[in-house]
């Protein structure tokens, strides 16, 4: 019998890993992401870059969890939608979700973006979701519900910047979650 690879296949061995960070505080963003890449239960590479800067000036930070090929297609996308939308990171993202949630080859792209300028955040997903956190924090990825909790409860302490929550909550992550490391990629706006 041959059996696609499915996550509903049991046989399945599929690609794991990543936890991006999204921090929020006052006048300051930052985005962080660790670097394991695992294949089931192989690490294939511990240095992987999730969080970039976009755009055309550079003024935007993104990250991605899931299927590399797909979260870099879907970067490529937002890009040529923030051309055509500049300094409009909302309808962008928008936009981008309109066509990956109509579009037969975009629907099937396994990934998930989360995306922030100076101003607001926004979590991307297949499902046409664009979502902006109340509270000024995004996690995503296997150990994103674990850096999410260590932000949330880091964002209360006073006198810490978006830059430390994001590596402390990034490094509470890394000690609990086995898909996330220590080797941090963090940006700042």
């Amino acid at each position: 019998m041959n059996m696609k690879n499915t996550h509903q296949n049991p046989d399945y061995v599929g690609w794991h890993g990543t936890t991006i960070l999204c921090v929020r505080r006052g006048d300051k963003v930052t985005m962080a992401g660790d670097g394991q890449v695992t294949l089931g239960q192989t690490i294939i590479k511990g240095n992987a870059r999730k969080v970039r800067r976009i755009g055309k000036d550079k003024n935007i930070l993104a990250g991605f969890a899931g299927a590399t090929a797909d979260a870099f297609t879907l970067l490529e996308r937002l890009e040529a939608k923030l051309a055509r939308y500049p300094n409009d990171l909302e309808t962008a993202c928008v936009e981008l979700a309109k066509d990956w949630r109509t579009d037969r080859y975009l629907r099937r792209l396994e990934a998930m973006m989360a995306v922030a300028d100076k101003d607001r955040s926004y979590t991307l997903t297949g499902n046409g979701d664009v979502l902006e956190p109340a509270d000024g924090i995004i996690a995503i990825g296997s150990g994103g519900n674990y850096a999410l909790s260590a932000a949330r409860a880091l964002i209360d302490i006073e006198g810490l910047s978006s830059e430390e929550i994001a590596r402390r909550a990034m490094k509470i992550a890394g000690d609990v979650c086995v898909y996330t490391n220590h080797a941090v990629t963090v940006e700042t706006l």
